[in-house]
Formats: structure tokens, C-alpha cells, sequence
């Protein structure tokens, strides 16, 4: 029996405080006779949840909680005690959230980002909002231009956090943010890096990568010609759509491309070829 998880477990016997179910370990546990339903027989299968209650005995029930184990929700704060935060994640019991695992001290009434774990060495359920200890660093190059899960999380200097597919850090640019966003909502987007630290840059839109492409060699052989074009990613969105007809995060791609290619310079007011690519 796995805690903070859905078990199908079998319906073993009927007492007067409920039902016993069974797993193929021959483990039982109580579902309260506030979970039964008439239909419920010896020998059935249920889906339950499965955590502990206020006298930390095993207890199944049949309400969905808002979170699951290892997973990441914007939870409620309910109660701030002396032992710590107690969150509303749905069930009867609260969940609580020790003083050490608050990333900052936690209000109550207030939403906080909050993962569910498990502590092993007292098989109990815990809430956290340390979450970035609980991602997982990406070394999956392969995921670049897949589509994945976004849980929006809060806004940084850079963008907006993102947590994707449950397990890695992401963050959504400023110049990205193509569509309206509101933390906790789940949203599709696509991954175009994963950075050495193993977080990852995130768009809502998948790259075209033949576009882009395109747009680089297009700029490339528009500066092989004037040598100079008077614009740069300071420049107005509509400056640069009129004068390349292109879009600005597509100007701002392809310049970035043929920097990095040591084939222009940028300034605050232009972008230059560098002569020596001009003759190749």
C-alpha cells in the first residue's frame, strides 16, 4: 500500500466503523463508513487515497485530494501553529507544513506553491514549499521541441517560472509570454533548451525551425548588402516588421544566431556586419 497515492485495493470484510480493504500483500486497511456506498460488496474493487489520520493510523478514503505524492499545487494556508502551517489540500486531515520546509513564513489565507512528500523515516506525509529542492535538473536533450505539461508558477525578473512535465525547472522570457497566464493553471507549451544547469527555456509556441532558418539567411544576405541595418532588439516590434517583415522574436533569433556565428556586431540602434564575412 502506497501512501499519498491512489491504491485499487479489494473489499475485504464489513465492521460496524466501516470496510477493510486488501491488497496482494495481504495489508489492509479502513475505508470509514462515510465512504461506503450501497453497492460496495465483499470482493469489489475501489480506488481509494491512502494517508494518515489526526491519530496517524493508515486510512483509506474516496475524496480526491488536490495533490498527490511528488506532485506541485497552489495550496491554502488554513491554520499557522506552533508545529507549523496546516494547508487545505481537500481531505479531512490538514496537511502540514513544518517550519524547516517554509521557504519564507507562510500567512494565513494566503496560496503557496507546495509539494507533497514522503519522510522514510517516519512514514508520514509532508507539505513543502522548498520546491526547488524537490525538481530534478534535465539532461534530456531529446525533449528540446516536444510538447509538455507548464504548471505557471510566479513571475521572476527574467519571465515566468514554470514547472514542466512535474520534475524540471522552466522559465517562460518576458518576450515569450504570448498569452494571458495565471499561477497554478496547467498550460501545453514546448521546450527549445535545456541549459547546462539543467533548468530550461520554454515557449507556449513551437519553433519553427524552418522559418527561423529562413529569417537568418534572409537578414545575413540583407547585410551582405547595406552592411548596416538600422535596428536592434530595442526596436520597435512595428519598425522591424515593416522594414524585414519579420517578427521582432524572430529578428531577435536570427541576430542572435549570426552573433553567435561571430558574423555581425550589435548595438543599442543597429546590427553590422563584420567585413570579413561579407566576402565569403
Amino acid at each position: 500500500m502506497n501512501l499519498g497515492t491512489y491504491n485499487e485495493l479489494t473489499i475485504l470484510r464489513f465492521t460496524s466503523v466501516g470496510a477493510y480493504l486488501g491488497d496482494d500483500q495481504d495489508n489492509d486497511v479502513l475505508l470509514p463508513n462515510k465512504y461506503l456506498t450501497p453497492e460496495m460488496e465483499i470482493g469489489n474493487t475501489v480506488i481509494v487515497f491512502l494517508y494518515k489520520d489526526s491519530e496517524d493510523r493508515l486510512v483509506a478514503t474516496t475524496e480526491i485530494p488536490f495533490i498527490t505524492l511528488n506532485e506541485f499545487r497552489f495550496l491554502k494556508v488554513k491554520e499557522v501553529t506552533a508545529f507549523g502551517a496546516f494547508m487545505d489540500w481537500g481531505l479531512e486531515k490538514d496537511l502540514m507544513v513544518p517550519f524547516k520546509e517554509q521557504m519564507l513564513k507562510l500567512e494565513e489565507g494566503r496560496y503557496y506553491l507546495t509539494t507533497l512528500q514522503l519522510d522514510g523515516s517516519t512514514d508520514r506525509l509532508f507539505g513543502s514549499t522548498r520546491v526547488n529542492r524537490y525538481l530534478e535538473p534535465c539532461d534530456d536533450q531529446e525533449i528540446i521541441g516536444q510538447e509538455v505539461d507548464l504548471l505557471i508558477c510566479d513571475d521572476s525578473d527574467l519571465g515566468v517560472n514554470v514547472i514542466v512535465e512535474g520534475k524540471y525547472r522552466g522559465l517562460i522570457y518576458h518576450n515569450d509570454v504570448s498569452r494571458p497566464v495565471k499561477r497554478g493553471d496547467h498550460q501545453p507549451g514546448f521546450v527549445y533548451n535545456v541549459r547546462e544547469d539543467g533548468k530550461l527555456d520554454v515557449r507556449f509556441e513551437r519553433a519553427d525551425v524552418k522559418k527561423f532558418d529562413e529569417a537568418t539567411e534572409f537578414l545575413l544576405e540583407k547585410l551582405k548588402t547595406e552592411k548596416v541595418i538600422q535596428l536592434s532588439d530595442k526596436s520597435d516590434p512595428d519598425d522591424i516588421r515593416d522594414k524585414l517583415h519579420m517578427s521582432k522574436k524572430m529578428f531577435k533569433q536570427a541576430i542572435g544566431k549570426l552573433y553567435k556565428a561571430r558574423l555581425v556586431t550589435i548595438t543599442d540602434t543597429s546590427v553590422e556586419l563584420i567585413e570579413s564575412s561579407s566576402a565569403e
